[in-house]
């Protein structure tokens, strides 16, 4: 009984030295990131996402971020901040998934993936997550694509159409994909501009397929309207194209 206390007690100890060397990592990348303050940028940034409290942004701009987090991913504390959850500051989560954009093992990427999906809170951030290593393995990235269009989260769900966008619009393009992504319906204003770029993307690259959902009418008038306006300033679409869709455009609400 008294050694089972004791292995207890020590594992205790080892999670608690654990917990405080994950959050003195942070300390030292916060540290490191307010070095590179510029207030300039941050007064600027922080107007264009209003969903984060201008207390939150540091202000560093993302070559200077790129350049940081190539240093940091060659060290073992690389993994301890992105362990070390949640962070305080909007820059530390723009770091976060710059590092998780660069991890080149599948699983291991896909594991940080999910671990840090629930904590981003505004379209910048999700946009920035970007891996690298998904161009490989498609096949494998579609389940956990299909999982993230399920979330209730706003930002995993954004981010689940923003890969589908990324990755399936070319070769490996399939018609049940804009299938999938008309059927979502919400509220949230953050996926509907989501939903809006992935068609007109979609009519850029997949003109003649993607068309007879526009003509069919978007399950939503704001979506479908930011969609054809998205379209027609488009360079890759062509101009008597663009005509086309603005007949298209709904003035009238209308429920499907």
């Amino acid at each position: 009984m008294m050694e089972e206390m004791l292995e207890f007690r020590l594992a205790v100890l080892d999670d608690v030295q654990e917990i405080k060397e994950k959050y003195m990592i942070a300390d030292e990348v916060k540290d490191e990131l307010f070095k590179m303050q510029d207030t300039d940028y941050r007064d600027l940034i922080s107007k264009l996402i209003p969903t984060v409290d201008k207390e939150m942004f540091i202000g560093i701009r993302i070559p200077k971020l790129r350049e940081y987090a190539k240093q940091l991913i060659k060290k073992d504390e690389a993994i301890e901040f992105l362990h070390a959850l949640p962070h305080k500051y909007f820059d530390e989560n723009q770091l976060h998934v710059i590092i998780i954009s660069e991890i080149k093992d599948f699983k291991n990427c896909i594991d940080e993936t999910n671990r840090f999906l629930p904590y981003i809170d505004n379209w910048a951030t999700c946009d920035q997550l970007s891996p690298k290593v998904f161009k490989k393995y498609h096949k494998e990235l579609l389940c956990y694509i299909r999982e993230w269009l399920k979330s209730d989260k706003i930002y995993t769900l954004r981010f689940g159409i923003g890969m589908l966008m990324e990755h399936f619009l070319d070769e490996d393009f399939d018609i049940i994909y804009p299938e999938m992504i008309v059927k979502i319906r919400t509220d949230e204003y953050y996926v509907n501009m989501m939903i809006a770029w992935y068609f007109a993307t979609a009519l850029a690259k997949q003109y003649e397929k993607i068309l007879p959902f526009i003509e069919n009418g978007i399950p939503d008038k704001w979506t479908h309207n930011k969609t054809i306006q998205k379209a027609v300033e488009s360079y890759r679409i062509s101009t008597d194209k663009k005509e086309y869709l603005k007949e298209l455009k709904i003035k009238k609400a209308y429920t499907k």
